[in-house]
């Protein structure tokens, strides 16, 4: 390892807004370098998905706190052909009913919570602490792994996003409305950069990759070509 990465932790750190891709090219990137990946857009839609089944307003701040008291969330992987991380919440998988972009939009809003950011934090970083991993999210490389040896920050265009999780959805039987689902990840993205809390930003030293015109294995090689550097 050079001079430059002494120090710093065996971490790749992959930070971008909803519906860029980061899942399926960390995911593709962890499997390169043999290294774990750690979804954490998966555990803060593990929380949205408690609080909506427990009749809990997700903006309730002392509510969402008392429930998460009583949350075990674990990440175990993929089954043999599946591609998302599989996802329990006090041992039953959930997996199934957190990919909707309505999960997604209430996740936006319980990650802006301190209780919330705090627990899932410290689960992440604690996670982190062996190295080699692949964590993705909103903010592992400006607040939960600052410290890591890698950083990209992975974006694309609103519409290009919105056309791609679409084509994903059908795919996977889900009727959605492009329009509407565009409207969603604009929103989106203007809440996860207005909120208080480790809200989305690029970090100084992470590397942009624009995947508006790249497939994911020209994502993934570009961040390879970094990594080996």
């Amino acid at each position: 390892m050079s001079n430059q990465l002494e120090g710093r932790q065996r971490i790749v750190a992959i930070d971008g807004p909803s519906g860029v891709g980061k899942s399926t090219v960390s995911r593709c990137l962890a499997a390169e370098l043999g290294f774990t990946y750690l979804d954490t857009g998966a555990m803060y839609r593990a929380v949205a998905y408690g609080c909506e089944r427990a009749g809990v307003d997700v903006e309730d701040e002392a509510a969402v706190a008392e429930l998460l008291e009583n949350m075990h969330i674990q990440l175990l992987p993929p089954v043999p052909g599946g591609d998302d991380v599989c996802v329990l919440l006090n041992g039953e998988d959930i997996g199934i009913f957190i990919r909707t972009p309505e999960m997604g939009m209430l996740a936006s809003k319980v990650s802006a919570q301190q209780a919330v950011r705090a627990k899932l934090t410290a689960m992440q970083q604690d996670l982190g602490k062996n190295g080699s991993l692949v964590a993705e999210g909103r903010d592992i490389g400006t607040v939960v792994f600052p410290n890591a040896s890698w950083k990209f920050y992975l974006d694309a265009s609103p519409e290009e996003r919105a056309r791609r999780r679409v084509a994903q959805l059908q795919e996977k039987g889900q009727i959605v409305d492009e329009g509407e689902l565009l409207a969603q990840i604009i929103k989106r993205d203007q809440d996860d950069r207005e909120r208080k809390m480790a809200p989305l930003a690029r970090a100084e030293d992470a590397v942009l990759v624009d995947s508006s015109s790249l497939n994911a294995d020209g994502v993934v090689a570009r961040m390879l070509e970094v990594v080996r550097q």
